[in-house]
């Protein structure tokens, strides 16, 4: 699984799929502009939720739970939002300054969509401790991440920290031997992710007009 050439992420410019910045005219235009709604913070804020609309896209689909034989639970759908977070911030960051701010606007959303999932699920009181909390998770898994892919990292470096940040229920480093194949395939996956979007152009990026890899075909 997940063994086919890595190719960019763009989204062709026909794709039904793409979400292009609304373009008005004459006075619409002129109100707006006075409204700052073409201001460069505007700007990036919309680029920055139609990037977390692709995170979420994929992170609430079934089939990828399916496919890695996954319970779709909090955990498990916080952990993938943390991986794909990881992806489109890793990808920003290539891009300098504007990329990093670009990310952080990202990281906002993301943090106001973890909240209403936390209290979705149940948890109304202490919220910002378990926020706080989660927040920690969340950069020990990028931290995680981001040293597996340095070149000097070991070769099973990535699918460990895979399998103790997605797989594993309690974070212990000894691997279920019935989920291996799974943790295995994913790790392909991430590798090859990675690269699918340092193919994927600097403009499809900042406009958020990618599509992760479906999870949907074991041939990929």
């Amino acid at each position: 699984m997940f063994r086919a050439k890595p190719r960019s992420l763009a989204l062709p410019p026909g794709s039904s799929k793409r979400i292009n910045e609304p373009n008005y005219e004459g006075i619409r235009r002129f109100i707006l502009r006075l409204m700052l709604f073409y201001s460069k913070q505007s700007t990036s804020i919309r680029a920055a939720n139609v990037i977390y609309r692709r995170v979420i896209s994929q992170v609430d689909k079934p089939s990828v739970y399916d496919v890695l034989c996954l319970e779709k639970t909090f955990r498990t759908t916080f952990s993938m939002l943390m991986l794909y977070m990881w992806l489109c911030l890793r990808r920003l960051k290539v891009e300098g300054k504007e990329g990093v701010e670009l990310g952080q606007y990202v990281y906002e959303i993301y943090n106001h969509d973890l909240e209403m999932r936390v209290s979705k699920a149940g948890v109304n009181l202490l919220l910002s401790k378990w926020m706080r909390e989660l927040e920690k998770v969340f950069y020990g898994n990028i931290v995680a991440y981001d040293t597996a892919m340095l070149p000097e990292a070991k070769p099973d470096e990535l699918q460990n920290a895979i399998w103790k940040n997605v797989f594993s229920d309690d974070g212990s480093p000894t691997y279920d031997a019935t989920a291996l194949p799974a943790v295995l395939a994913f790790s392909r996956y991430v590798r090859r992710e990675c690269t699918c979007l340092s193919l994927t152009d600097k403009e499809s990026m900042f406009s958020g007009n990618f599509m992760f890899t479906p999870l949907e075909n074991p041939n990929v």
